[in-house]
Parts: C-alpha cells; structure tokens; sequence
C-alpha cells in the first residue's frame, strides 16, 4: 500500500513537472530576426572612417548598398579608406571634385562582387568596379598579393588591404591605408601638340616645290646645253674661214 502512494506521488510530481516545462517553453520569446545590414553603422562601429561615412550621406551610395545588400542576393566588397588615408591628400582635393566626381570616387572603392582574402590571388585583373569601365585611362583597378598581403594599384597610386573589418559571406568590407585614385580624375592627361600655324605651314610647303639648295632647275641646264652647242658651231665657222683665205 505504500509503495502504491509512493509510486503515484512520483508520477503526480513527474506530471506537473512536464505541465510547468512545457508551459514555460511556450512562453519563451522567439528570437528576433536579425537586423538589416547597414554599411554606416559598420564603419561607425569600427571608428576612423568619419570622412567615407560623409561621402557616402553626400552622394547616397550607403543608402543604395544598404537597398541592394537587404534586396538582392548580391554581394559587395568596399575598400574603406580611414581618415588618416584622406588627411594625407593634397589640400583641397575632394573640394575640387564635382558631384559626379565623388561619385565616381566612392564608387572606385566597391567591387559588384563578395570576395574573401584568398580570393584576391586568383582575381583577373583589372577588377571591375562600381565606376564603371576598368579600361586603361579610365577606371582600371588591379589586385595582386604578395603572401598574406593584398596590394592594390589604380595607376595613379597604390594602397595595402590593412585589416578585414566586416564579412558576412555577402558583404566583405576592408580597410586600406590610402585613397584610392581612379586614373579618369587624377591621371595627368597627355600634353597637346602645339598647333602649326598657317604661316609656317605655306613655308614648308614653298621649300618642297623648291629646287634643291646647289642643285640647277631643268630650265637653267637646257640654256647651258644650248650654249656649248653655239661655240663649238662658232668654232668651226672660224677654222673653215682660215683654211679658205690659205
């Protein structure tokens, strides 16, 4: 008999155990959905990068990579340059630039493709960017490394990936210690030829119509010819004139 109480005091308590474990795991909160990526609030969080944040807000290309990255599958890789890579341009160079210009620039410094570290070796070259043509003499991008070091050249200048700060196998964002310059801005155009004036022009082409210096023209050679053959005849006249008066 009381092994009886026993063993159904035990499977009471065993019971409302299960009642209250299971009521307790239906009213745990479901864990929330992961917030949308946001390419501002990364560089906020990882410091340094005031001046690219801006740029990013003045032409709007953080708001259109935070669109793409939360409504596509598409991935991206950004180069960030850090306010120390801006402070050391020339004075006054993003102030030079025009609207379009900046936009260009920032768009120099995102790739329309995710890649990791490993695979910046075997990338071809050059790498396209979001500026556009990678064509030399307008926005030609090149990726080499050199063991665990990835060296990056625009043919104006060249910058070191220095740091991974953000991948999600969607978004890789890294830091460079430089800006980088796309050739189409910054490149030194080629110098154009001075033009010819009309003067010089007229002279050049009198001096070809011209006989050569030293050299006589066919008119002066045939007056010669003409007269060697009337003293040779002049000659004979006076030698035919001699024998006769013999």
């Amino acid at each position: 008999m009381d092994q009886t109480l026993v063993s159904t005091s035990l499977l009471l308590t065993i019971l409302l155990l299960c009642q209250c474990t299971t009521t307790t795991l239906a009213q745990a909160p479901a864990p929330g959905p992961a917030g949308p990526t946001n390419v501002t609030k990364i560089l906020e969080k990882a410091g340094q990068f005031t001046t690219l944040i801006r740029l990013f807000k003045i032409t709007q290309i953080g708001d259109q990579i935070n669109t793409q990255l939360n409504n596509s599958n598409q991935g991206l890789t950004i180069f960030a340059p850090t306010d120390n890579a801006f402070a050391s341009l020339p004075a006054g160079t993003l102030n030079s630039l025009s609207d379009q210009q900046k936009v260009s620039l920032i768009q120099f410094h995102i790739l329309p493709t995710y890649l990791t570290t490993t695979q910046f070796q075997t990338v071809s070259n050059p790498v396209r960017t979001q500026a556009g043509d990678s064509a030399n003499g307008a926005f030609p991008l090149n990726v080499t490394t050199s063991g665990n070091q990835v060296n990056i050249t625009t043919g104006v200048n060249e910058a070191t990936v220095s740091n991974t700060m953000y991948t999600d196998n969607q978004l890789a964002v890294y830091q460079v210690d430089k800006v980088l310059l796309p050739l189409s801005i910054f490149g030194t155009p080629s110098p154009t030829p001075a033009p010819t004036s009309p003067k010089a022009t007229k002279k050049k082409a009198a001096a070809a119509d011209s006989p050569v210096a030293g050299g006589d023209s066919p008119d002066a050679s045939e007056a010669g010819d003409r007269r060697r053959v009337h003293g040779v005849l002049g000659l004979g006249v006076a030698v035919v004139a001699m024998l006769y008066h013999l």
